[in-house]
């Protein structure tokens, strides 16, 4: 546990880092708001924050792996880093507040990678939310300044809040039907989208959430954080890895009830 959250420590030095470099073109060039943003751009400052972090990887961390968007998976063994330097990064171009980087760190158990350190950074909304495994989850400006996350107690779908990315991407993975039945039975539905409803299920102010298709990064340090706060994050299939491609999460009273409907075709 102690090795654990000495890798806490230094993932919040590293959205340190990350966030100063983001926060520094944020907003900083011109945008057409009548025309979708020239997106190569801002790929190219998503690609600059990663590198950063790399290199502090290096540094500190040589004989652990790393796997990024932008620059895929460098090293082998038993630790990976994962590194998502701008998560929303649409958001991000046109000036909406709502990205962040996400870092996590990644170790073999029973044969498979799983999540034990995860930390999320909006530095746009002054938020920030982390976890170490076996320690609990927590919200805050700083570690010293922190308050504990709690999955919300909402045992009934017709009370339940959803949370969900665009309709576009359930539709184009044959899940549309699914998600609209699942609409249909919840008290609310808003598509917040990327890690914006992972990390409020942790918060306990959603209670269920889903995306039919994304990376490691976008999934592993939101993994840990909400089963931290007592809740459950697996693939659409249940298996709870969070390589596999899609992430579905819940206060954990919802789970099952939220699988069956979202693998409805």
């Amino acid at each position: 546990m102690m090795d654990h959250l000495d890798d806490l420590r230094f993932a919040h030095v590293l959205v340190d880092t990350a966030d100063a470099a983001s926060m520094d073109h944020f907003k900083a060039l011109d945008l057409d708001i009548e025309t979708r943003p020239d997106m190569a751009r801002w790929s190219d400052t998503q690609a600059a924050v990663e590198k950063l972090v790399r290199g502090q990887l290096q540094r500190a961390r040589p004989r652990d792996a790393v796997l990024g968007a932008g620059q895929g998976l460098d090293g082998t063994g038993p630790r990976c880093w994962v590194v998502d330097a701008i998560d929303g990064l649409e958001n991000y171009a046109r000036g909406v507040p709502v990205w962040a980087t996400q870092i996590s760190l990644l170790e073999v158990s029973g044969g498979d990678y799983r999540p034990v350190v995860g930390v999320v950074s909006a530095p746009a909304l002054g938020r920030r939310w982390w976890a170490v495994q076996g320690h609990g989850a927590f919200t805050g400006r700083s570690l010293s300044s922190a308050s504990r996350l709690c999955v919300s107690r909402v045992s009934k779908l017709p009370d339940a809040s959803f949370a969900y990315s665009t309709l576009t991407g359930w539709e184009e993975h044959g899940r549309l039907n699914g998600l609209l039945q699942l609409s249909r039975a919840v008290w609310r539905t808003r598509a917040y989208g990327d890690f914006w409803p992972y990390m409020m299920v942790a918060e306990g102010v959603v209670d269920v959430c889903a995306d039919p298709a994304l990376s490691p990064g976008d999934m592993a340090a939101g993994a840990v954080i909400v089963t931290e706060a007592g809740g459950s994050f697996t693939g659409l299939d249940g298996h709870p890895s969070p390589l596999g491609g899609s992430a579905a999460a819940s206060n954990g009273l919802l789970h099952g009830e939220l699988l069956e409907y979202l693998n409805v075709r």
